[in-house]
């Protein structure tokens, strides 16, 4: 399969991909720092997003999709989108018209991945600001339906994938991995079991028990999850470098799908 993975400079989820056998190129703004200059593409997403492009990758080589990607899996910066910058949206109940043009400028950016022309698509972000009106999402999931006991709502818009399925659900001592802010008495943060979780590497920490959620599907050999370690993702703009909590669905197809003029390899396993 040809797989984009927009918005990656550490070519985490991109690495993973190549070692099941998939023929996947990361691309962010910035270089890579994943060492595979080779599968990194560094420049702007948008012009490659519906396949039947040519592009360059780090190392100088030249590469052409003559159809569509067969998935495109996409990171996009969540600073001006996520629900939790809603006190930075007002100022004494009215709207900060520069942050809110941000917002606009950023779901554009959202929207150029789900309304892409391919039929495979994953898209990640925490849950929206309601005034920025982004499509529903596909669903959202807990650390703690999956064996951790935390909380940390990461949404997923999905395009012709399936639903991720809990495998352990625990109901008690289910504590916050990012306190949101919440401070004590004193003024300061609360900090649960010691965590830095004002740390924006703990803050994008990926959590095992979801990694290994792929075999619980209604197919389990058609699908797997990949979920990349902290520090994964970054991309550069709208407000600087941003690290992303991503937990990816992936879909490993068969040789031969599509009308496609490249090969597509099956997923090992």
């Amino acid at each position: 399969m040809q797989i984009l993975v927009a918005c990656e400079e550490s070519q985490a989820v991109t690495i993973a991909l190549r070692k099941l056998g998939h023929e996947a190129y990361s691309c962010d703004l910035i270089p890579c720092s994943g060492g595979h200059p080779e599968w990194h593409i560094q420049q702007d997403v948008l012009p490659l997003l519906n396949g039947y492009c040519f592009f360059k990758t780090c190392d100088g080589s030249a590469h052409y999709v003559l159809g569509r990607w067969d998935m495109l899996i996409a990171f996009p910066p969540c600073t001006y989108l996520t629900n939790a910058s809603a006190v930075r949206m007002r100022v004494k109940g009215e709207i900060v018209a520069e942050r809110y043009a941000k917002a606009m400028e950023a779901k554009a950016f959202f929207m150029s991945f789900l309304s892409a022309d391919c039929a495979k698509i994953a898209v990640e972000n925490p849950t929206p600001l309601k005034i920025v009106e982004l499509p529903p999402y596909t669903q959202a999931i807990q650390p703690w339906q999956f064996g951790h006991p935390y909380t940390k709502r990461t949404c997923l818009w999905l395009k012709e994938l399936p639903l991720l399925v809990p495998t352990e659900i625990i109901t008690e001592g289910v504590t916050p991995w990012v306190n949101g802010g919440c401070k004590d008495a004193h003024g300061n943060y609360r900090r649960f079991q010691g965590r830095r979780e004002r740390d924006p590497i703990n803050r994008a920490k990926t959590f095992p028990g979801i990694a290994r959620n792929g075999g619980t599907m209604g197919r389990a050999r058609n699908y797997l999850i990949i979920s990349p370690p902290p520090r994964c993702l970054r991309r550069t703009g709208m407000g600087g470098i941003h690290e992303i909590h991503c937990i990816v669905l992936l879909w490993q197809g068969q040789p031969g799908h599509g009308a496609h003029a490249h090969r597509a390899w099956p997923a090992a396993g």
